[in-house]
């Protein structure tokens, strides 16, 4: 258990009881660092019937990339037109190429090449995340992150979203769990960064099962977890299941204590990058109270604040996981 005297949480920096992203990085750069959103024209083996078709349920037609650049752009001009909207709001710091839509390291290694190193090359990028899924990290691959990550500052982020297989089948994920560990274990042989992602509020899981799998991966050998609220999306398949009663969208208050008690499950030196989200307005069905960002944000810091509480107040360490 995290050893904290006289309710002293360690994370007294920027005064929030989690260890933050923004913390993070302004820690190891010594500025603000934001991500630049890209979308690279890759697809998904989960739609275009490589594993399976149709995607995640919850996965809208941008493939999560609602808010990433034109994919008929190419990346430098994506950059640049991204980067400008940012710098409204960021005058000044690092930039993070994002390559968020799709799974992207879905394509023969020569074009992940030309996209990354595209990328690389814009001014003032210091490092890449790329979001992909545990089962396209072919050994190539793998071997060019690896190579990647001694000369850039790189972070995979995989979306695992359920330890329990009834919910992925129902989500349509098609991966297994063990596959999940299998690709977290071959980044990090190369001491490659990983983000996990989880989601809340999926179809029939109960705080239980989400809980549980907010355990397990405290025990994986990942350094940064991003925590999702389940957004309903028009035209996405999830508005089927959830006409069929499979799905309750979770409401505020419920949200904050979960997050608050996911926190305090996973060690204090796990990244968290995200704790709530909003998806793209002209889509949203629901939970429309998620739209309000930081009165979600405000909400966790205060219910952590009451229960005098901190990310790993209760968290035991384990052996990490592997096959």
């Amino acid at each position: 258990m995290t050893d904290v005297k006289n309710n002293e949480f360690p994370f007294p920096s920027d005064g929030k009881r989690y260890y933050t992203w923004n913390r993070y990085l302004r820690d190891q750069f010594g500025c603000k660092v934001y991500k630049v959103a890209l979308d690279a024209g890759f697809d998904c083996p989960n739609r275009d019937g490589t594993v399976a078709f149709g995607g995640c349920t919850f996965c809208s037609a941008a493939g999560s990339g609602d808010f990433a650049g034109d994919r008929v752009d190419p990346i430098p001009v994506q950059f640049e037109k991204i980067k400008e909207k940012m710098q409204h709001k960021w005058k000044d710091g690092k930039t993070m190429a994002y390559f968020q839509a799709y799974t992207n390291t879905h394509a023969p290694l020569p074009i992940l090449k030309e996209k990354f190193e595209a990328a690389l090359a814009c001014e003032g990028v210091m490092g890449l995340s790329i979001a992909t899924r545990p089962d396209c990290l072919p050994d190539d691959v793998v071997e060019y992150l690896a190579e990647l990550n001694e000369r850039t500052y790189l972070w995979i982020e995989l979306g695992l979203q359920t330890v329990h297989e009834r919910t992925a089948n129902l989500i349509n994920r098609a991966h297994d769990y063990a596959t999940y560990i299998e690709g977290v274990e071959k980044l990090r042989k190369h001491n490659i960064r990983v983000c996990t992602h989880i989601i809340n509020g999926l179809p029939l899981e109960n705080y239980d099962m989400m809980m549980e799998t907010a355990r397990e991966v405290a025990t994986l050998d990942v350094q940064a977890i991003k925590i999702h609220l389940l957004h309903l999306l028009k035209g996405t398949p999830l508005v089927k299941q959830y006409e069929k009663g499979m799905l309750q969208l979770m409401d505020k208050e419920a949200y904050i204590h979960l997050v608050a008690d996911q926190l305090e499950v996973i060690p204090t030196e796990m990244i968290v990058q995200r704790i709530t989200g909003d998806g793209p307005i002209d889509l949203m069905i629901g939970p429309m109270w998620s739209v309000n960002k930081w009165e979600v944000l405000n909400g966790i810091d205060a219910e952590l604040e009451r229960r005098e509480s901190w990310q790993g107040k209760f968290y035991n360490a384990k052996e990490v996981k592997t096959l």
